[in-house]
């Protein structure tokens, strides 16, 4: 190829490349490609053809110098081994040179078309796609019989190429042309079916973030579709709800599953339940086609969500009060029964039944009977906790069942009690009916669900018989099933009763007992509540704490004790009696541990102007195990305030060590029971040992109580403990004698007292 052709040839190119780069159409892309390789040639000879294969058949492309007789009578032919030049490299997919026509095997059956119109000889090459496919033939033709050069054929080659890549980009323009027109009749569709669909379809990412929306009632949305675009559905959201909306999110990512979720929201419409449905999206935006996206199509629901709660309102609860009905109370004590079964622990059933209902729904009227029925409901669900629940099964009877499962009966009885009480006096206010105010009362019946051959109808008949037994004690009565129980209890209401007259009359003291380190040096003291009872004498607290806590009489309690200790430190400090590191410990029991403690510790100490580091507020391990994080929570407080926290009794619980160091406590309190077994002749000191490493470990003082003799005095400062109380320093005593012990025995605590 000389210089001249080489300079043509590059301008074809050229021109051909721009031609298609501008995309115009393919018959003037192939025209141009036949005219410029004519061009070539230079020779009006040669004539220039381009079919292109559909299926098994090639058809007109572009022949500018062919007759359009001939064009016509050869569109459409068949591609086969013996179909003249072009077929058959279309076929063979290989490059076919007939330099005579008329006279090649290959042309029997198209000489008699080709001949006419002066055409001698054909030269013809496939046309491949980038992926070798065959998209057609390109050829040369001669008015004359020809055989190429090596010139003639690099031209074909070169323009066969080119002629494939006009081919395949007008293809590939026709897919995108029918991708777009396909997604535009697609987005048409979805237009027109979101429009009328109630549903609200979102589209949102992976992270939660609002994309676009469709369709819908917008009241649906939480504010204008246009604002809520790149926000995060889940800002609406509780914390709760949006956690579980992002776990649903990847759920359905990770899966490719649809995932359902219901939710509430406050929408524009007000406060909505939906059914949100989530499936995958692919390849959502062109822009970012790696992206996840999901379609969320939100479904209001709110009428079904209300219908049925109206169904189970109907079925589980009472029209009249709105309370459990007897089917719901059943379902709910099977439950209690078998958390009994199953953690061999103890419940208890109430069962009351109002006195003088039948009067007044007599005389005055069943609306008026209603009325009162629906204002007992309104007075009693209050008093009780959002666990427990209260049922009408019938009439003026209800029955409540008790969540307070425990293992000690006492204290099940107790609460059974207390709450007993608490019903029955509010029910003995007043009730203002129609024009006139009246007064009833109630009788409770309790039954205590205990043991593993009990059942529902067993419980009910028995709280029910229990309750009869009530009315026959007298108006607003309760009395418990078994006779041995409410003889119990009779015994508790009455200890009761003396309290709070004792209360009244003062006769609640502190007793104390000095704390001495190992140097003899006193350190504290601890104090104890006493009832001096006026004809039974000194009552120890094991007989009165328990019905004290039940009662809420122990806040009472609570104060004579702190009043005596702040009267104590102001005479011992006035004195210069003590040091400045001098305590005294406080028991606090699990009745007073709540959030009223801290008011009233810091209550009574500004009054006497003492300061809070002089109080040491001993608990027992078992009190660290209810409600830990509140009681982690009252405890840091405490501390805040400057006060310390002694655990009483250690190694007498069964599980606080796992939790010891989450909890701010400044001392440990070896158990009496411990430090007795430290003898002369041996005895088992593992546990005193281990209480005192662990104590050390987490860097807390270490009290040791109950020390009655000089060789566990030994042991014990041998162990290096901070300090120690019992007999053998002092006994309990009142605050006079505590002042004067601590006059006589300044000098040292260590004094002889025969046991």
């Amino acid at each position: 190829m000389n210089a001249n052709q080489l300079s043509g040839l590059l301008k074809a190119q050229q021109k051909i490349i721009e031609v298609v780069a501008l995309g115009a159409p393919l018959s003037e892309c192939l025209t141009t490609i036949c005219q410029l390789i004519e061009s070539l040639f230079d020779s009006p000879k040669a004539k220039s053809s381009i079919l292109l294969l559909e299926g098994k058949q090639l058809w007109h492309g572009a022949a500018p110098s062919l007759s359009n007789q001939y064009c016509k009578a050869i569109d459409g032919v068949a591609i086969g081994p013996n179909a003249g030049s072009c077929g058959t490299a279309a076929f063979t997919g290989r490059q076919v040179i007939v330099s005579d026509i008329e006279h090649d095997p290959l042309w029997k059956d198209y000489r008699d078309i080709a001949l006419p119109y002066g055409l001698k000889a054909c030269w013809s090459m496939p046309i491949f796609s980038s992926q070798h496919d065959i998209l057609g033939s390109f050829a040369i033709y001669y008015t004359e019989v020809k055989t190429p050069d090596n010139v003639d054929l690099a031209l074909i080659e070169q323009f066969s190429h080119l002629s494939g890549l006009a081919i395949e980009k007008h293809k590939t323009s026709l897919r995108e042309s029918e991708l777009l027109t396909c997604l535009k009749n697609s987005n048409e569709k979805l237009q027109a079916l979101t429009s009328v669909m109630p549903d609200q379809a979102i589209i949102i990412d992976e992270e939660g973030r609002y994309v676009d929306f469709y369709g819908g009632d917008p009241q649906l949305l939480e504010d204008s579709s246009n604002n809520m675009v790149g926000r995060k559905a889940t800002e609406g959201m509780p914390a709760e709800q949006a956690e579980l909306f992002m776990r649903t999110i990847k759920k359905c990512l990770d899966s490719n599953e649809v995932q359902i979720f219901e939710y509430e929201l406050e929408v524009l419409k007000g406060k909505c339940n939906f059914e949100g449905r989530f499936v995958r999206v692919n390849h959502y935006l062109a822009e970012a086609p790696d992206q996840r996206h999901l379609l969320w199509v939100a479904r209001d629901i709110t009428d079904k969500r209300q219908a049925d709660l109206r169904i189970e309102q109907l079925a589980f609860y009472d029209p009249l009060t709105n309370l459990p009905n007897r089917r719901l109370l059943i379902d709910r004590l099977r439950g209690a029964i078998d958390k009994v079964k199953r953690h061999k622990v103890v419940g208890a059933v109430l069962f009351l039944d109002l006195d003088d209902f039948k009067r007044i729904n007599d005389s005055l009227g069943h609306n008026v009977g209603d009325q009162l029925l629906i204002k007992v409901a309104q007075r009693l669900k209050p008093l009780l906790r959002d666990t427990d629940t209260i049922a009408r099964i019938g009439g003026d009877e209800f029955v409540i069942i008790l969540e307070s499962f425990e293992k000690n009966l006492n204290r099940v009885m107790g609460q059974a009690t207390s709450v007993s009480k608490k019903l029955l006096a509010n029910l003995s206010h007043t009730f203002h009916l129609g024009n006139g105010d009246y007064r009833i009362g109630g009788s409770i019946g309790i039954k205590l669900i205990e043991g593993d051959d009990v059942t529902t109808d067993d419980i009910l008949k028995h709280a029910d018989a229990a309750m009869y037994r009530a009315k026959k004690m007298g108006r607003n009565c309760f009395a418990f099933y078994e006779p041995a129980l409410q003889e119990l209890i009779d015994k508790r209401l009455e200890i009761e009763s003396e309290i709070s007259a004792a209360i009244k009359q003062g006769h609640f003291c502190a007793f104390f007992q000095p704390q001495v380190n190992m140097k003899g040096s006193l350190i504290g003291a601890e104090a104890l509540i006493r009832w001096r009872h006026p004809e039974k004498g000194l009552i120890s607290p094991v007989h009165f704490i328990p019905v004290a806590e039940q009662s809420g009489h122990i806040h009472h309690l609570q104060q004579a004790v702190l009043e005596d200790a702040c009267s104590l430190l102001l005479q011992l400090q006035k004195e210069s009696l003590i040091e400045d590191d001098f305590s005294i410990a406080i028991n606090i029991s699990a009745g007073q541990f709540d959030n009223t403690l801290e008011c009233s510790l810091k209550r009574i100490i500004e009054r006497f102007q003492l300061s809070p580091r002089r109080f040491k507020l001993e608990i027992t391990e078992s009190m660290l195990m209810d409600n830990v994080q509140d009681t982690i929570n009252l405890m840091h407080r405490l501390r805040k305030d400057k006060f310390r926290f002694s655990v009483d009794d250690f190694g007498t619980g069964y599980s606080s060590l796992a939790y010891l160091h989450t909890f701010p406590i400044d001392e440990l309190k070896i158990d009496g029971s411990f430090v007795q077994q430290l003898m002369p002749k041996g005895g088992d000191t593992a546990i005193i040992d281990a209480i005192i490493a662990i104590a050390k470990q987490l860097e807390l003082r270490v009290i040791a109580e109950g020390v009655e003799n000089h060789f566990q005095v030994n042991q014990l400062s041998l162990r290096q403990v901070d300090g120690m109380q019992g007999y053998f320093y002092a006994r309990p005593m009142q605050a006079s004698d505590m002042l004067n012990w601590v006059r006589e025995s300044k000098e040292s605590y260590v004094v002889n007292y025969d046991i």
